[in-house]
């Protein structure tokens, strides 16, 4: 085709070109128009002169559109301007600029001009070209790396860059060196923002958004699908066994964070990017490419949330909690990347998971509460030992403490003393070194509580009152190194380890002095006059007699805590020894002329050493002791 043939398809100019090169005729300088124009009225010849150059104009344009139309031959349909000759690339955007302001002014000047019509014909094959190059471009990921934009920031004012920043010839993107792929993209993100600015100028700017909508989302939906990302379901969630679920939201944790920070944000650089001349395009385009995907994603937390608390399991508050962190580690990048309007639907749907997995938390904290106060377990724990209670108490709430930033946000707003049927003297928030307590520290702090006041309970169950002492020690040992050897030292502090310290010697000192006080009374004291022989026959008799029954009991008693037992035995052996050792070194030889020696002292202080030394092990299979001995607990242990 000839440049100047009329093609017989195309006797009108679209209306929407029309308007759009009206619209724009005010942005146009004079001077372009009538460069030798000296007044506000151009005389008749300058007219003449300037509608023949842009008559010319129009010819010129036809030269390298006509070439690359993509009906025109095989060649044109496969081969891509902007990779083929990026400077011939670079003329054709020019020969659209220069069409477009000459069809502007033979519009203005002369509307019957038969150029207009061949103008007319050459911006719809021009934009049809755009379109194919646009689509290529969009379309290819490998080459539209977002980290590439010199300068870029997601959400906010962003810096646009022009041809002048990037050069398809240079390793240079604004005064910095880049590699070979980074180049590549640089160009490719370069190319796009000038097509697009180059449509949308010339009318065709819903073309140009249609064609990257559409690319882009199926870019974004499947980068998603690869992440693990499906369509989920209530339905599918609610009939999920353990396992699969468990992967999922594995999968999930693994997706969140790239699909915000890079897939989401770079999606949002690459919009800002390429319709950094229009406003509208952007939002319109970022909100309809992540809108679907980005719901879909951040809705999935709320659908296990729904699912967990239907099913009441206290196990799945720590799943709960991680997704609830991962939400809200990411927050303040959701709301800067969709900070549109038209993206409001995706902060909403991140924010009402969050909103709803908080209350997941609370409901089944309040289960763990309950669940420590109801327990109606009456079986005693063999030799006084750690309870199961205790062990799956504190394992829960020392893991609660590794939630701490988590627990913070949900527990801030609670007051434990005002829901608990607990006095408010029985609880005391751990003080802290610096400042104020955190409300998490006091949440924390109370589950405790209502865990001791339980094992308070549990001790009276015991007949033998320095048993239930022994049972206090031990459970309050391991609630004190289950705290110094987790978070939640950090978060308890100093001070409660110590107090709580001093609650497990006063135990040990309660037990001490109830299962020895017959023993060590068998013998006279320091102070007594001195006795007979008879009476000193008798003071071995009832001490070897309850140095036995001792013995018995508490070698069938535990205590689990190393530290704790040898504490323990060393304390009775200084109060017990010693006393025997000068008995025995006094009233032994008055003594020795007696028939069945050996059956009257039975023990030496070398042998009372030996004997507490296997005591707290739990050898012995006598069992829990029947004695009658009332045990008087005031409160939650001694304080």
């Amino acid at each position: 085709m000839k440049i100047s043939e009329t093609p017989k398809n195309n006797k009108f100019i679209p209306r929407r070109l029309i308007s759009s090169l009206i619209s724009s005729s005010k942005t146009l300088s004079s001077s372009y128009l009538f460069p030798s124009s000296r007044s506000s009225v151009p005389s008749t010849p300058t007219v003449k002169f300037s509608q023949s150059m842009m008559e010319e104009n129009i010819e010129n344009a036809g030269s390298i559109i006509f070439k690359w139309d993509p009906n025109s031959s095989s060649k044109t349909k496969v081969t891509s301007l902007f990779h083929h000759n990026r400077k011939e690339a670079n003329e054709f955007l020019k020969s659209v600029k220069d069409l477009r302001r000459a069809m502007h002014f033979l519009i203005n000047e002369n509307s019957t001009s038969k150029k207009l019509i061949l103008a007319q014909n050459l911006m719809q094959i021009a934009m049809k070209r755009l379109e194919n190059e646009f689509y290529q471009l969009s379309k290819n990921r490998d080459h539209l790396d977002p980290d590439s934009v010199p300068g870029q920031s997601t959400g906010g004012s962003r810096n646009s860059v022009g041809e002048d920043e990037v050069r398809a010839d240079e390793f240079e993107i604004a005064g910095e060196s880049i590699t070979e792929v980074e180049k590549l993209s640089a160009v490719a993100m370069t190319d796009l923002k000038s097509i697009a600015e180059c449509m949308i100028s010339s009318g065709y700017g819903k073309e140009c958004v249609k064609i990257y909508k559409v690319i882009r989302k199926s870019v974004v939906d499947e980068e998603l699908s690869h992440l693990g990302i499906k369509n989920f379901r209530s339905s599918q969630i609610h009939k999920m066994n353990r396992e699969d679920l468990e992967h999922m939201i594995r999968t999930w944790m693994n997706a969140i964070k790239i699909a915000v920070r890079r897939l989401f944000s770079g999606e949002r650089v690459l919009c800002d990017h390429v319709f950094s001349a229009s406003e509208t395009s952007r939002e319109l385009c970022f909100s309809e490419i992540t809108k679907g995907g980005a719901i879909n994603l951040f809705r999935f937390p709320e659908l296990i949330a729904m699912r967990t608390v239907r099913k009441h399991s206290l196990d799945k508050i720590f799943q709960l909690m991680e997704l609830y962190e991962a939400i809200s580690e990411l927050w303040p990048d959701i709301e800067l990347i969709f900070e549109f309007e038209s993206t409001s639907a995706i902060k909403l749907q991140a924010l009402s998971s969050l909103l709803i997995l908080g209350d997941s938390i609370r409901t089944i904290l309040s289960e763990l509460e309950s669940t420590i106060q109801k327990d109606s377990s009456r079986t005693l724990v063999f030799g006084g030992g750690v309870h199961p209670l205790t062990h799956s108490a504190m394992t829960y709430i020392s893991s609660l403490a590794d939630f701490n930033g988590v627990l913070s946000n949900i527990v801030v707003d609670s007051s434990p003393s005002s829901t608990s049927p607990l006095p408010d003297s029985y609880f005391e928030s751990p003080p802290m070194e610096n400042g104020p307590t955190p409300a998490v520290s006091v949440y924390l702090a109370w589950l405790i509580l209502i865990l001791v006041c339980k094992l308070d309970s549990k001790a009276k169950l015991y007949k033998d009152a320095s048993l239930s002492y022994l049972f206090l020690a031990n459970n309050l040992q391991f609630i004190v190194e289950k705290v110094c050897t987790t978070n939640l030292k950090h978060l308890l502090g100093t001070d409660w380890v110590l107090k709580h310290t001093e609650k497990v010697k006063q135990c040990a000192s309660h037990h001490e002095s109830i299962a020895w006080t017959k023993v060590i009374s068998s013998l006279p004291g320091k102070d007594s006059a001195e006795i007979t022989p008879e009476m000193a026959k008798e003071c071995f008799r009832r001490f070897s007699a309850a140095f036995e029954e001792a013995y018995r009991k508490q070698t069938s008693w535990l205590v689990q805590d190393g530290n704790l037992r040898d504490e323990l035995k060393v304390s009775i052996a200084k109060k017990l020894v010693p006393v025997y050792q000068e008995f025995f070194d006094t009233y032994f030889m008055m003594l020795s002329g007696e028939n069945n020696m050996e059956l009257l002292v039975r023990f030496s202080p070398d042998d009372l050493r030996n004997y507490l030394s296997d005591l707290f092990l739990g050898t012995s299979t006598s069992g829990c002791s029947t004695s009658t001995s009332s045990l008087q607990l005031g409160g939650c242990l001694p304080r």
